[in-house]
């Protein structure tokens, strides 16, 4: 089915009709043995947004080619201390040329292994349904017209869930794609991104008012957002289709916040943590079914929210703490039980609305009743399209302000005692 998605996609298009790809006489490295993925140079004098390298790589699925070339680009970001560092990001121009509508779109990667990165994936080389799919999304934008970014917003240590610093990667990745194309500063900029992606979606869009305010930003649209870890993870405690998220969450905060992970794991925690860091998220979610958030630790503590630095860390990745969007937004989520959609919590995304709304931002919510986390994707991905649709084309926003509660408290949890 999404092969012929895709060659109907590309034909509509105007190109030359996708064909089964040729067998590659040599697989290219892994963006962790790959030199173009590296810059040592310094970088406390460059300016966010600035390309460091570029070179073409292919748009392809396993086993079919396309028509269309993608660039990929390094650049220079920030990381969640502020520090510069680098990122990549792919961009890819429609087969047809018209007014350029620029789409930074997110795709829900979730990984701790390089594989995983979308600049690798999109080349064709990928095992993974989920990221086989979202590509067809994107080739669907692409059809319709749209310069699509891709940036691998995790950075190149893979810092799953880190908010801020996936923010700046993603307006740093808009900033590389417009120096690549050679665009004015008056270009339209709309993001999208669902799960994973709706992290890098939602912090740039607060982030940008102060950091890329040069950016022509006109909507953003998230869908399934992981707004406050703390509800989420035990939510996601003994659940037998996501509590490997647990050990992948802690080696992702391990690497971004070097956190001393021995003093406080058990056992367990410390094989798991170290089975799952260089997996994919549909390696390591199922993997470990009815595992326990007080399984990961050991005493005197009873659950990872009873570390301090742990608590600290996800009390810096709740999200609407780092600024207020100035676009219009889609915030949605599916509710497929009576917390959520069996990994992102319903009233977390409902309290985020209700504070941006608050604020004078115009926010359409969305709930997407018995639609678990993956029947949801397919609804956001339908109603994003035609919310950016509209943003593009200067429709006047609409709102459900008045009907959004107020939600869950997004109160940062206690900081233990150390």
């Amino acid at each position: 089915m999404i092969r012929a998605l895709v060659i109907t996609a590309l034909l509509l298009s105007g190109g030359t009709a996708a064909v089964p790809a040729a067998a590659h006489a040599e697989p290219p490295p892994l963006p962790s043995d790959d030199p173009f993925y590296t810059y040592d140079q310094p970088l406390t004098t460059t300016d966010p947004g600035t390309v460091l390298r570029s070179r073409p790589a292919p748009f392809a699925f396993p086993n079919l080619s396309t028509p269309i070339t993608s660039t990929q680009v390094l650049y220079r970001t920030t990381t969640q201390q502020n520090t510069p560092t680098a990122a990549v990001t792919t961009v890819l121009r429609p087969l047809v040329p018209g007014p350029t509508r620029l789409l930074s779109y997110h795709m829900a990667y979730d990984a701790l292994g390089s594989q995983c990165n979308p600049s690798y994936t999109l080349t064709g080389r990928t095992d993974s349904p989920g990221a086989v799919m979202e590509q067809a999304v994107i080739a669907g934008y692409l059809t319709a017209g749209y310069t699509v970014v891709v940036p691998d917003y995790e950075g190149l240590h893979l810092e799953w869930t880190v908010g801020r610093q996936s923010g700046y990667a993603t307006l740093d990745g808009i900033r590389a794609a417009e120096q690549i194309l050679g665009l004015p500063a008056s270009t339209p900029i709309a993001m999208s991104g669902y799960s994973g992606g709706s992290v890098a979606t939602e912090w740039a869009a607060e982030i940008a008012p102060h950091y890329a305010p040069e950016l022509t930003l006109v909507g953003a649209a998230a869908g399934g957002l992981p707004v406050h870890l703390a509800h989420n993870l035990p939510y996601v405690s003994g659940s037998a289709d996501w509590a490997g998220v647990i050990p992948a969450m802690v080696v992702a905060f391990r690497r971004a916040y070097n956190l001393d992970t021995a003093a406080f794991l058990s056992e367990r925690g410390a094989q798991l943590t170290d089975a799952v860091e260089t997996m994919c998220l549909g390696q390591f979610a199922k993997r470990y079914p009815g595992l326990t958030d007080a399984e990961m630790v050991r005493a005197p503590y009873h659950s990872l929210l009873d570390v301090p630095a742990a608590a600290a860390a996800v009390n810096d990745n709740i999200m609407g703490t780092a600024g207020t969007p100035a676009v219009p937004l889609l915030l949605a989520v599916g509710q497929s039980d009576p917390i959520g959609d069996s990994v992102m919590v319903a009233r977390d995304i409902e309290a985020l609305a209700h504070r941006y709304c608050g604020s004078g931002v115009p926010v359409t919510y969305a709930r997407y009743q018995h639609h678990d986390h993956i029947a949801a994707f397919a609804r956001f991905q339908a109603e994003a399209a035609q919310f950016l649709t509209d943003r593009f084309a200067g429709t006047p926003p609409t709102t459900n302000c008045a009907s959004v509660g107020p939600g869950n408290s997004l109160a940062p949890v206690p900081i233990p005692a150390g």
